[in-house]
């Protein structure tokens, strides 16, 4: 019986920060990265795949901004920019991945599925935006955005303007789930949760509306690999493997961790909260669901035996 396996792509998976973004730089990412998936194929792996969308929606809201400053145009909120940013993204990973099976006379379905993902409005995140999206403002411009729209904007540390700041609440639900996980259990690749979902909530009892706010990707890529009974848990990011003492002459890499190792490491302040943090944290929460392992490494070493940092209960 074939084992299911979710993969959560990084951020560089389609768009690297050296780049301009440009489509045929996405794709040539998008191909390297789906290529490391066969190896996965071929230790008899059904695969969901998620990706991280930062970069897009970035570029989506500064569309936006263009079109209303210079015609006009509507803005839309950030739930729909999340999901014009999952069907762009979800079209380049299945034609990219597509690509790479062909090229080995392989024969899979791939179907990319918009993700909706329950929040709680009542969330404490939204007391407290600190997500920064979009471009950034004078001073000047975001004190009148924020009169006109109440939206929330902070200073940028680097001096660089003003950015809006949103939420990001806890994923409660992945909306589809069973059908995700239907279609990759008869073996077929599915591309979902984009971005970490597009954030919605019950405005009132049966009617389920968007909230401008960001779900972390890895928490809810954690969350949909334990709701479809997934086998193995795999974050990609940028290093082999998860270290201690990161970039000082005691750095030490990590092989393999226990739920209290990554717990105790978490408080001595081992991973930085832009990078590492929110990677081990999704990492215990699918241990601690699933009770199956967590691997946290980059893409070519994916289903590399000892490959990566393995998060276990023992």
């Amino acid at each position: 019986m074939k084992k299911l396996a979710v993969v959560a792509f990084g951020g560089n998976a389609l768009l690297r920060s050296n780049e301009k973004g440009t489509i045929d730089e996405q794709e040539a990412n998008a191909f390297a990265a789906c290529t490391n998936l066969i190896n996965l194929i071929n230790r008899n792996y059904n695969i969901v795949i998620t990706h991280g969308n930062g970069p897009q929606v970035g570029n989506i809201l500064l569309a936006n901004t263009a079109g209303h400053k210079l015609y006009g145009m509507p803005d839309m909120p950030l739930d729909i920019s999340v999901a014009y940013s999952q069907g762009f993204i979800g079209y380049v990973i299945e034609q990219q991945l597509r690509n790479v099976l062909m090229a080995r006379d392989m024969d899979r379905d791939i179907i990319s599925i918009i993700t909706q993902v329950l929040v709680n409005k009542d969330d404490v995140a939204f007391l407290n935006p600190t997500k920064p999206i979009g471009p950034f403002y004078t001073r000047e411009e975001a004190e009148l955005i924020t009169a006109e729209t109440k939206s929330v904007f902070k200073e940028d540390s680097r001096g660089r303007g003003w950015r809006k700041v949103v939420a990001s609440p806890k994923p409660l639900v992945i909306f589809n789930r069973q059908t995700i996980e239907k279609i990759a259990r008869e073996g077929h690749i599915v591309i979902a949760v984009g971005g970490g979902g597009i954030p919605c909530f019950y405005v009132e009892s049966n009617k389920l509306q968007g909230i401008d706010a960001v779900i972390d990707k890895d928490l809810a890529s954690s969350l949909l690999a334990s709701q479809i009974r997934a086998d193995k848990f795999f974050i990609l990011t940028d290093v082999p493997k998860v270290c201690i003492n990161f970039n000082t002459p005691q750095e030490k890499a990590l092989d393999k961790i226990t739920i209290a190792d990554a717990k105790k490491y978490l408080e001595e302040g081992q991973f930085g909260e832009g990078s590492m943090a929110p990677k081990v944290k999704a990492a215990i929460k699918f241990v601690e669901r699933s009770g199956k392992d967590a691997i946290i490494t980059e893409s070519t070493l994916l289903g590399v035996d000892n490959g990566g940092t393995r998060v276990t209960i023992v």
